[in-house]
């Protein structure tokens, strides 16, 4: 491989179909991951997710020699870091991750070079980075570019968006903020939007945010249609009739590491002025802790109706239809939580888009529903919409795969 012209500092969900779209535009990416076993992975042209088309662009990028994965950074003209924004505490974001991959490209930094956060972050952040950077290497203050642009892509059509999407892409100055509108045309087609660096930051924070809210309308209807005996599905789609009325689906809860997780960032820094935002975020986790305990009153019940505990079907485990994404999945929260009140019942626990977990025993999806009294979709994956059910099964519907099947 020849000298990379990009460094990808994080190979996951993001950072390896970003490198490889980078890749398949003849541009030489060196991934670095700490785990050793992702780089070993790549580097044999496989991958470690599940996401369509990946395969194949790892694959071509690998074999010819415009991508390979180490665990340490090396010498290129652009730094992209595309690493976890975890918390810490109570929802205090952690930008530790961002701040190691900075450290790792400090001495290797040149004049002129181009460093990019792709990192959902807190506002600041990109100012943070700036200041540890100069703050070591003195004598390239100014010399660099420095510039915040996050990702909007939805799992499961990551390689499709990358391209398509539009972005906002904000520098700590209007040099940075062109030399990665240069970086990024030359393999995204959606239209590039130029800002600072604050404003980018906030608009990934805000674009989640928003969704989160959105979501937590429905689920918040879900809660009180339950409560009234009237069909939440129905009424939505009646309520939607309406020309300028577009109220989304219920589910039970939110995850993933974007809608479940950004909201924070600004409640964290803004706790008195993000009064809505804040209480999104609750109502959402309730709504997962609201269908534990649904489970448990429905088998409580068949219990008194039938003399006899009920065997249990939990139908998905990721945050998402047809993913094999777990980060911060209400279904996940779910399942554990009906599992901590299990009391010598018989649990299915399906999620067809992984073979095995380390928790978990998992059941494919046919045998739970056969084998099953009490059958609980959590998560809408296409599967789920193709079974017939027979009329004798407790079917506890979360995520409109019945109603939204009809």
């Amino acid at each position: 491989m020849k000298q990379p012209q990009v460094v990808m500092i994080g190979l996951g969900y993001i950072g390896l179909p970003t490198a490889a779209l980078i890749a398949q535009n003849k541009s030489y990416v060196h991934g670095v991951d700490t785990n050793p076993k992702i780089v070993d992975t790549i580097n044999e042209g496989k991958i470690h997710i599940i996401e369509p088309d990946l395969d194949k662009a790892v694959a071509e990028a690998v074999s010819q020699g415009y991508l390979k994965a180490s665990t340490t950074p090396v010498v290129a003209n652009t730094y992209l870091i595309v690493v976890p924004t975890p918390f810490k505490g109570k929802n205090e974001p952690d930008i530790s991750f961002v701040e190691a991959a900075t450290k790792a490209i400090i001495p290797l930094l040149k004049e002129d070079d181009l460093y990019i956060i792709e990192s959902t972050s807190p506002v600041g952040t990109t100012e943070k980075m700036m200041d540890l950077i100069y703050g070591a290497r003195p004598e390239l203050k100014t010399k660099l570019n420095i510039a915040y642009c996050p990702e909007r892509v939805l799992p499961g059509n990551v390689m499709y968006e990358l391209v398509n999407n539009d972005r906002v892409i904000g520098g700590i100055d209007e040099k940075s903020t062109k030399k990665a509108v240069s970086f990024y045309k030359e393999f995204i087609k959606g239209d590039l939007h130029e800002t600072n660096a604050r404003t980018a930051e906030m608009c990934k924070l805000v674009e989640n945010s928003s969704r989160d809210v959105q979501i937590a309308f429905a689920n918040e209807l879900s809660l009180i249609c339950d409560k009234a005996e009237i069909d939440v599905w129905e009424l939505i789609k009646l309520a939607n009739k309406h020309p300028r009325v577009n109220i989304l689906q219920p589910g039970c809860g939110v995850g993933g590491h974007c809608i479940a997780v950004d909201p924070y960032f600004i409640v964290s820094d803004y706790p008195m002025e993000s009064q809505i935002i804040g209480k999104a975020r609750e109502i959402n986790n309730y709504k997962s802790f609201w269908c534990a305990e649904k489970i448990q009153t429905a088998k409580l019940q068949f219990e008194i109706n039938h003399g006899r505990k009920p065997s249990i079907a939990l139908m998905g485990l990721a945050f998402k239809p047809n993913i094999d994404d777990l980060r911060e999945s209400p279904a996940k929260y779910i399942v554990q939580k009906v599992l901590q009140n299990a009391n010598n019942e018989d649990y299915y626990i399906v999620e067809p888009n992984i073979e095995t977990h380390n928790v978990f025993k998992l059941t494919s999806y046919k045998e739970a529903v056969e084998k099953a009294d009490i059958i609980a979709f959590l998560v809408a994956h296409k599967e789920f919409k193709q079974l017939n059910l027979s009329k004798d099964k407790v079917v506890l519907d979360f995520c409109g795969v019945i109603i939204n099947n009809k």
